[in-house]
């Protein structure tokens, strides 16, 4: 129905369900799907185990730098540090804290927008389309995306959703410092400077609050039906 897709942006906030939505609706379209958030993840995993400062914005610059990435397999959400296979250890809840520290760092962005602007061109090129899930996407990363999605739901809501999961993986888990952190990031995210978490213009805007997996889907699904009905042959 759908052919070659094009760029497909769903931005949001912190446990808004991106991700899993993201992945599930590449698995539909079958085209290649990249968390963004991932990639932030593992710049701030590399701070936090080579002792970088999270307030020294040239180390962390530079770290992204030295840092080639690529998505691995889409059914696990992995990432491709260098040789190097990344999963479970880049949603720890120290890396929570610390992520939105890192994300905001302008020479961060800069070197993580270069790289998933090379890897929506070239996944386009080769398999038709991409799924592209952050912060960004739609506003700075692929502002010509085919379709852009924004996506929200109420804090209390993520917060739970943050804390099952890290309770389904053993974790340690305290629901009100998840709410707290939560809040934090939100904060963090649509106030800084460089890149801040907003709803481009055009964005088809989904509160998950109360939907399921598949009702997201299918509503994104829609709005790319309805997109592709709109554009000229």
């Amino acid at each position: 129905m759908f052919g070659r897709v094009g760029a497909i942006a769903i931005d949001g906030q912190a446990a808004a369900g991106k991700t899993v939505v993201g992945r599930e609706l590449a698995l539909r379209l079958g085209c290649p799907f990249l968390d963004t958030g991932i990639m932030y993840r593992a710049v701030t995993w590399l701070a936090l185990n080579e002792g970088v400062s999270m307030e020294d914005e040239t180390a962390l610059g530079e770290l992204a730098s030295g840092s080639a990435m690529r998505p691995g397999d889409r059914a696990d959400n992995g990432l491709l540090l260098g040789d190097r296979m990344l999963g479970p250890e880049l949603r720890t809840a120290e890396v929570d804290q610390h992520v939105s520290l890192v994300a905001r760092v302008s020479g961060v962005r800069r070197e993580m927008v270069r790289q998933q602007r090379d890897i929506a061109a070239r996944a386009c090129q080769d398999s038709g389309g991409i799924v592209m899930v952050g912060r960004d996407i739609g506003t700075i990363v692929l502002p010509d995306a085919h379709l852009k999605v924004f996506m929200v739901a109420s804090p209390e809501v993520r917060a739970q959703r943050r804390y099952d999961e890290l309770k389904s993986q053993g974790q340690a888990a305290s629901y009100q410092e998840i709410l707290d952190n939560a809040l934090s990031r939100d904060r963090i995210d649509s106030q800084r400077a460089d890149s801040p978490l907003a709803q481009a213009a055009d964005a088809l805007l989904v509160d998950t609050s109360d939907l399921t997996i598949e009702q997201v889907v299918g509503k994104i699904l829609e709005g790319l039906e309805s997109s592709a009905e709109r554009t000229p042959r």
